[in-house]
């Protein structure tokens, strides 16, 4: 936790916040310290620039969570866009039979 603060900028309070509110919960280690993965950092860091903007930490997790929802919807829509424009050649054209 120690490190994952000092590379945020943030003290361990902050982090400790962060995983109160449910925003990230970070694996734990057979010690009992908390370990945060590349993902976890990233939100924690736009957490961080939200709150410090004056976000409350409420609102600011849940702009974090509509932007991560936002996120996976837009990659869903441009792999379906994807898959219409290059259907797959295993499919047989309908009306045919072998």
């Amino acid at each position: 936790m120690g490190r994952a603060a000092e590379l945020l900028g943030v003290t361990q309070a902050f982090l400790r916040s962060l995983d109160t509110a449910k925003l990230i919960t970070p694996l734990r280690s057979e010690g009992g310290h908390r370990r945060y993965s590349r993902y976890q950092l990233r939100i924690a860091a736009r957490a961080r620039e939200l709150i410090d903007q004056g976000t409350p930490i409420e609102a600011a997790c849940r702009i974090i969570i509509l932007e991560d929802q936002l996120a996976g919807a837009q990659r869903i829509n441009t792999e379906l866009r994807q898959a219409q424009h290059h259907p797959s050649q295993a499919e047989p054209p309908a009306g045919t039979t072998d």
